[in-house]
């Protein structure tokens, strides 16, 4: 595992489910930019109460800070270039917006 810590937008909207158990939990993609000016995406699974009620604040494009434990990946466009991709499960999360706020 690999504690981390992303920052970037919100790309989409957060959703929630639950699982076969019936616990809650959230989905979102992050978008994060790379020194080089390349483009990171981070898929986001949270547990957490706290976390999953921000998150579900958000709107697209928002910024926000995730940390988690971190899983690198790899996928192929539609081009089939193979590209890096992350998924983080969250466990802290900071943004300038407060869930529940209007």
């Amino acid at each position: 595992m690999i504690d981390a810590l992303i920052a970037g937008r919100m790309y989409g909207h957060a959703e929630e489910r639950s699982g076969q158990s019936g616990s809650a939990y959230v989905m979102c993609k992050i978008r994060a930019s790379t020194d080089d000016g390349d483009t990171l995406f981070c898929n986001v699974i949270a547990f957490n109460d706290q976390v999953r009620s921000t998150l579900l604040g958000l709107a697209d494009g928002d910024s926000i800070a995730l940390s988690g434990a971190l899983t690198p990946k790899v996928w192929t466009d539609k081009q089939g270039n193979v590209r890096p991709a992350l998924d983080i499960v969250a466990h802290a999360v900071i943004s300038a917006h407060r869930s529940g706020e209007n």
